[in-house]
């Protein structure tokens, strides 16, 4: 049971608390409500650049990093299609450095032309490095184009194209963080060990004067209903031909999503698994091969990968991999296997709330699901589904008609 306390600011700056007197630590973590899905489908990985310009320094502080270090912290961020987060962790004596910092580049982010300059060669370098001239590298920009025609989930964070960074002018990014980096779009969790009327004060200090921007209006686009079979064949400089599989799936809040989940954990949780054991220790079609679900807040998607053993037909894997998700919605799974699974998300959970930064950035991330105390029903979220209901899920989604397959053929 994870304990809070829940506050906003006139500015509309949400406040979680979350005291743990047993460390001499506290973490700080800021949640912006934007990502990848609220770009301008022309000016695509503007919300992956700001986790690098955030960094750059702002007004009253030239070298984040440098004064996190000095008090003995450790900060970094992330960027996904729904959200950018930012922590730091130090101790509980150095708070106010901490909220300091994070106000300041709220606000006071020093936007320069030499500044988006650096941070934008850093990024289209990434671009070449991760997505462009890496085996597999661009499999992920493949699939969500293959899987997404309306929805902005069709674009990977680094963007759709390096050309859109490469263009990116001074007065695009200024506009992209005077609409999102708000207060009334930010979610600021503390939790460690810290006095609590004295947090709000510090927050107060540092955050209350700042002002308020404008309403955000979000064009909700969903994605609509597949009804036909879509296939992609690339061929690339790969050691192995791969293939994957991709199909539509709930959206984080629906009790689909955790049916989902535990689909995939059935199918490929280690090697005692249905895949692993089938498709590569007895068939031997592939040398590995793994299911997961993307977890977007969105409706995301269950995917299935596999690497090709050697002269294994593309056309042969795939029916094996198909025939593996019949199995799974029409036949019996074992009670046993069921609860082990169960059981395995349970653990994860316990795990996930051991560590006050990863409490954090949990409270932030159901905050802005718009349900905060589901951080607390999320083992019962898994518990409660039957057999039964978990294969209704399988049966109506795992239709060939629904399917998006990347052959990823090796030359």
């Amino acid at each position: 049971m994870i304990n809070y306390s829940f506050h906003t600011l006139q500015n509309g700056l949400k406040i979680i608390l979350h005291k743990d007197v047993s460390t001499a630590l506290v973490s700080v973590n800021m949640l912006y409500s934007v990502g990848a899905k609220d770009e301008n489908p022309n000016k695509t990985g503007f919300a992956h650049l700001f986790e690098h310009l955030m960094f750059s320094g702002s007004k009253n502080y030239k070298d984040f990093d440098a004064i996190v270090e000095e008090s003995a912290g450790e900060s970094n961020a992330f960027t996904n299609n729904d959200y950018t987060d930012y922590y730091i962790t130090l101790p509980s004596t150095h708070l106010e450095t901490a909220l300091m910092l994070e106000s300041d580049r709220m606000h006071n982010l020093n936007i320069s032309q030499k500044s988006l300059d650096v941070q934008k060669n850093v990024v289209i370098e990434e671009f070449k490095q991760r997505y462009l001239n890496q085996p597999y590298g661009d499999v992920w920009m493949l699939i969500r184009e293959l899987s997404y025609k309306t929805h902005p989930y069709q674009w990977s964070t680094i963007g759709k194209d390096i050309s859109h960074i490469e263009n990116a002018s001074l007065e695009d990014v200024k506009s992209f963080y005077n609409k999102y980096y708000s207060p009334n779009n930010a979610i600021l969790c503390i939790a460690g060990n810290f006095d609590e009327k004295e947090a709000m004060q510090l927050c107060e200090k540092y955050f209350g004067k700042i002002g308020k921007g404008n309403e955000i209006v979000r064009e909700r686009i969903k994605e609509l209903v597949q009804t036909q079979k879509r296939e992609l064949r690339v061929k690339r400089d790969v050691p192995q031909s791969a293939i994957y599989i991709s199909f539509p799936m709930a959206s984080r809040l629906e009790k689909g999503y955790y049916a989902f989940d535990l689909l995939s954990d059935i199918l490929s949780n280690g090697r005692s698994s249905r895949l692993y054991n089938r498709l590569v220790k007895e068939e031997k079609l592939f040398t590995e091969v793994n299911a997961f679900i993307t977890g977007d807040v969105e409706e995301g998607l269950f995917v299935l990968t596999g690497k090709y053993a050697d002269n294994v037909n593309l056309e042969e894997g795939k029916d094996a991999l198909m025939r593996e998700l019949h199995k799974i919605s029409n036949e019996e799974i074992d009670a046993q296997e069921f609860q082990k699974v169960k059981n395995k998300f349970e653990s994860t959970m316990a795990f996930s709330q051991i560590k006050n930064i990863d409490i954090a950035m949990n409270l932030c991330y159901f905050e802005h699901l718009g349900n905060i105390e589901q951080i607390n029903n999320e083992v019962n979220s898994y518990q409660n589904l039957t057999v039964e209901y978990v294969q209704q899920v399988a049966k109506n989604a795992f239709k060939e008609e629904k399917s998006n397959i990347l052959y990823y053929e090796a030359e």
